[in-house]
């Protein structure tokens, strides 16, 4: 089992009244709630936690890509994910990831990547993303009908980059390039392993299977609520041959841990609570643009999280700790360094995912609640669910980094 710490780095000083005052966290959200110097604090704290996982042992660390938003601030994770290379020593560095159909040409994102692998010495996993309607389609203006062959196109041109030894002529239906040859390159070879982050789209499911890549299913509603996606991925690994290695696949869990159940829902109901009510504040009309969802994929009646978070009441309804049923579901796990346990291993073992990507931060929640979690999370919990799978199935999209007497390993930082 490999157990990753992902930031996803929201604005943590929205207004109570947001929800009201407000349409929504995504695209229109008013310019004038970004307050430039407490952003400085929160870009430096979200960091200093990324690098305190690493030292606490987490197998990886992760960020991602967003626009126009206050639910995630990473608009570049390639600028967080060079500095987290250079400040940690064995973590992977999981980009999870850069929109490759949004850059023009996506050449730069071959470039970007191999300039962190090389950093890191060959921790890097490249994360390509569809990237949600509100980043793509609205935010950066890209066409929903043809987002998905510029996305596939992209992919093709990067990993080609990365394979080829010579430089080579390009010619695609959106990228056409007299020389592609991009310096520096990976130092793991032929590429770094590549994981798409999901929601539920058939076609996605099948790209992961063709070109040997992970699926990722982000999704905040727990995993009670992602085993139907979970289950519909696995038939379709089954139907075009694939074994069903747990590796494969990874799953976005939110946790919370104290010592007792009762204390971590007074601890994380704040934080919860911020996060359904403010950070997942999504306008229905920025949810569905026409064309952004394959045939395919309304046929297998997936619900992406986002048509989810625009339409359900549970992206309303705070949490606290009478509300059994945001517990019940499995959208935030909270319980004792055993309970918590306990869960996760029903997580990974019903859903079948090697990867456990796990919110510690999530919401509001502040720098010292953030490091309780994780510290507590890596000496208690940790431990007892890092043997899953090992002694069945081999990860075979993991990073293969230089050994470390051959690379640069800052000594630990204290934050």
């Amino acid at each position: 089992m490999k157990v990753l710490w992902f930031h996803l780095m929201p604005y943590t000083e929205l207004p109570e009244d947001f929800k009201e005052r407000h349409p929504g966290v995504w695209v229109e959200i008013d310019p004038a709630l970004f307050d430039p110097e407490r952003a400085h604090v929160m870009y430096n704290d979200f960091m200093d936690e990324l690098e305190f996982a690493a030292e606490q042992g987490f197998d990886g660390i992760c960020v991602n890509e967003h626009h126009s938003n206050g639910y995630g601030l990473m608009p570049s994770p390639n600028l967080i994910a060079a500095s987290l290379a250079r400040r940690t020593g064995d973590a992977a560095i999981c980009v999870m990831g850069s929109s490759v159909a949004l850059y023009d040409p996506p050449i730069r994102v071959a470039e970007e990547f191999a300039m962190i692998d090389c950093i890191s010495g060959g921790r890097l996993i490249a994360g390509f993303p569809v990237g949600t309607p509100m980043d793509t389609c609205y935010a950066y203006s890209r066409n929903p009908g043809l987002l998905r062959p510029r996305y596939y196109e992209a992919i093709d041109l990067i990993t080609r980059a990365w394979r080829e030894e010579k430089p080579f002529p390009y010619n695609g239906r959106f990228n056409r390039m007299r020389y592609v040859n991009p310096w520096p390159r990976p130092v793991q070879k032929p590429r770094p392993p590549v994981w798409v982050p999901g929601s539920g789209s058939v076609e996605t499911w099948r790209m992961c299977y063709e070109n040997d890549f992970v699926y990722a299913y982000l999704s905040y509603w727990g995993y009670k609520a992602g085993l139907g996606v979970m289950k519909g991925f696995w038939e379709e690994m089954k139907a075009m041959g694939a074994e069903p290695n747990p590796y494969h696949a990874g799953f976005l869990q939110a946790v919370g841990v104290a010592e007792s159940r009762a204390e971590a829902v007074d601890l994380y109901a704040g934080p919860a609570s911020y996060f359904y009510d403010r950070c997942l504040h999504l306008d229905p009309k920025f949810a569905r643009p026409p064309g952004y969802v394959s045939e395919a994929t309304v046929r297998s009646r997936i619900t992406s999280q986002v048509s989810r978070a625009a339409d359900q009441a549970i992206a309303a309804r705070p949490f606290h700790s009478a509300d059994a049923n945001v517990l019940e579901q499995g959208h935030v796990i909270v319980g004792s360094p055993d309970e918590v346990a306990d869960q996760l291993r029903e997580v990974a073992i019903n859903l079948n995912v090697g990867h456990l990507m796990l919110l510690l931060h999530f919401g509001d929640m502040s720098k010292d609640l953030t490091r309780y979690n994780t510290r507590l999370f890596a000496e208690r919990v940790l431990p007892q669910i890092a043997d899953l799978f090992d002694d069945e199935w081999e990860d075979e999209w993991w990073p293969s980094p230089m050994p470390s007497q051959s690379r640069a390993v800052p000594e630990p930082v204290a934050v």
